[in-house]
């Protein structure tokens, strides 16, 4: 199989690591954006252009906790001061490579931490200094990075983003701070990414040193670091320059120097750290595509919630202007005043089939009277829907809130996710307008047979309209008790009314037609306020594509990794 299809498959994994985008702060969403955002900077700093340049020198990276010596290690390796030590803290503030003149050129372009612009100068922020060394040997770099328990956040990032990018790790630490937690936090992740590690303990009591480096050899056994070299370094006296007596450093330049100088030992070194980093790669990415299939899920949820509120309410609606729950209060007050009372509903009660022919007789309201029923049935109207969208906006309120993603986001909210739109009002009110028009149109528009003129005239459009939107309302559900009779006979009166002058069978269409005309304007408006959480949530959105483009990625790299060449690492144990 061909090298290039593991580039390849790296390359579209970064691309779909760049594009995560997690907007909700769930438990999970926190480390897998950490990840991503770590694994995006070692693609970058270290794993791809390393696998396309494999002939490039050894870099090793000395790190360490504040005051452990680094710089002096990495001066005393060299025989000179290139790396300037002090007791002020942070001292590396600038993170030093030193290189042999001959190898300039694979350091001085950004193949290798492109995000650090390079300087030979003095210190200068966000720089990487090159520092030329006859004395190194050629394809070996050494590289002084800033504390990894900085008091300055950035140092602390800027270390463990150069950790990232060593193929070797030379960890330094001291006879009595072997032990702190901050360094093996960092040699826990170079054990998960079976790094080469070598690990350096300074200044260590010469009556103590069997063991404590007998003890330190057992942690890193422990900890799945057992065959990293380990070198111990005694209590000593710097010299004038402030650098360790050449003897003590002897050992760690002489296998730095056959690294360095043994191409196979060296591809073998890189091989190891290299396809270490892939395999942990590939190990932690599926947790990034389970919080981004969370992240969907609960956005998925919350959606779901809004939805289920609005549906109610649509359905509440629904059943409140079919069963005779409109026939309360007002609206049934300005009717019987329409329609007339007393005699008219005895005879109702006595005989309500003979008055077909004779109906119109019985009707002493006016005009004036059908359009203040019609006032009536415009002001419950838009009371019912609007106390049923600020219920239903309560209950997505609520049920986010017992959420911990939607608390989050009605946290982040500069309106009240418990109350209906600003525009409520104004909307609700212009519905029923709009359809009272809409009825009144049907009414008009619909055929009435030459014999029933005269009755259509006599009640007038309005009149007609007030029964047919009273006979919509009043299938007389929604009412208990002396209401339900009267309601009964309310239905049954605005029905006989159409049918003396429409017919029975045009009665049922006008009806159906009013009532989906309705039903279609509320489900409209309760779509519209439903509207603002659904474009809330289109914000917070995830691209589901990400995740089926990391886990593809990850079946290309599993498949490519084992095949290419530049990642064996079958003779390692003779080079450690």
């Amino acid at each position: 199989m061909e090298t290039h299809q593991l580039d390849s498959a790296l390359a579209k994994l970064r691309a779909a690591l760049a594009g995560i985008r997690l907007p909700l702060h769930l438990p999970s969403a926190v480390a897998a954006d950490d990840y991503a955002r770590r694994q995006l900077a070692q693609l970058d700093d270290y794993i791809l252009p390393r696998l396309a340049e494999q002939n490039a020198p050894l870099l090793a990276v000395v790190g360490g906790s504040t005051g452990a010596g680094k710089s002096t290690l990495v001066n005393s390796l060299v025989g000179r001061v290139v790396s300037p030590s002090s007791v002020l803290r942070p001292t590396t503030r600038v993170p030093i490579l030193v290189h042999n003149p001959a190898d300039l050129h694979w350091f001085d372009s950004d193949r290798i931490l492109p995000g650090l612009a390079r300087n030979r100068d003095e210190e200068d922020g966000n720089t990487l200094r090159l520092a030329a060394e006859p004395a190194l040997p050629e394809g070996l770099a050494i590289l002084d990075a800033p504390d990894i328990d900085s008091v300055v956040t950035e140092n602390r990032q800027l270390a463990t983003q150069l950790l990232a990018a060593a193929d070797l790790w030379i960890f330094l630490t001291t006879a009595v701070r072997y032990a702190d937690a901050v360094p093996w936090d960092h040699l826990r992740h170079a054990a998960e990414r079976n790094a080469m590690v070598a690990v350096v303990l300074d200044r260590v009591p010469a009556t103590a040193t069997r063991e404590v480096s007998g003890y330190l050899a057992e942690m890193l056994r422990q900890r799945g670091l057992g065959s990293s070299k380990l070198f111990c370094i005694p209590e000593t006296e710097l010299d004038g320059d402030g650098l360790l007596p050449p003897a003590l450093v002897a050992e760690i330049n002489g296998w730095l120097a056959e690294l360095a100088g043994n191409a196979a030992a060296r591809r073998r070194a890189v091989a190891q750290t290299l396809g270490g980093a892939i395999e942990a790669m590939s190990r932690n990415v599926p947790k990034v595509v389970s919080a981004l299939n969370e992240q969907e899920v609960s956005l998925a949820s919350l959606r779901e919630m809004a939805n289920k509120a609005y549906r109610e309410a649509n359905v509440r609606i629904a059943e409140q202007t079919a069963n005779g729950t409109m026939l309360r209060g007002e609206v049934l007050a300005r009717w019987h005043d329409f329609v007339g009372t007393g005699q008219f509903f005895r005879a109702v009660e006595q005989k309500i089939g003979t008055l077909r022919d004779r109906i119109t007789a019985f009707f002493s309201g006016t005009s004036k009277q059908a359009v203040q029923v019609g006032n009536a049935i415009e002001a419950g109207l838009d009371i019912l829907i609007r106390q049923e969208a600020e219920a239903a906006a309560g209950r997505v309120h609520d049920a986010w809130d017992s959420d911990p993603a939607g608390r989050e986001v009605i946290a982040g909210l500069d309106w009240n996710a418990g109350r209906g739109s600003a525009e409520l009002p104004a909307a609700a009110s212009e519905l029923v307008r709009a359809w009272q028009a809409d009825v009144l149109r049907m009414v008009s528009e619909t055929a009435v047979p030459k014999r029933a003129q005269a009755r259509y005239l006599a009640l007038g459009i309005n009149g007609v309209g007030v029964a047919l939107m009273i006979f919509v309302f009043a299938h007389t559900g929604g009412l208990l008790g002396a209401e339900l009779g009267v309601a009964g006979g309310t239905a049954v009166l605005a029905q006989r009314v159409l049918e003396a002058v429409f017919g029975e069978e045009a009665v049922r269409q006008l009806a159906r037609n009013a009532k989906n005309n309705l039903d279609y304007r509320i489900s409209e408006l309760l779509n519209s306020e439903e509207s603002r959480y659904d474009s809330l949530l289109d914000g917070l959105e995830v691209d589901s594509k990400i995740a089926v483009e990391l886990a593809n990625a990850l079946v290309e790299i599993e498949r490519s990794r084992h095949n290419d060449s530049r990642l064996a690492v079958d003779l390692v144990s003779e080079v450690r």
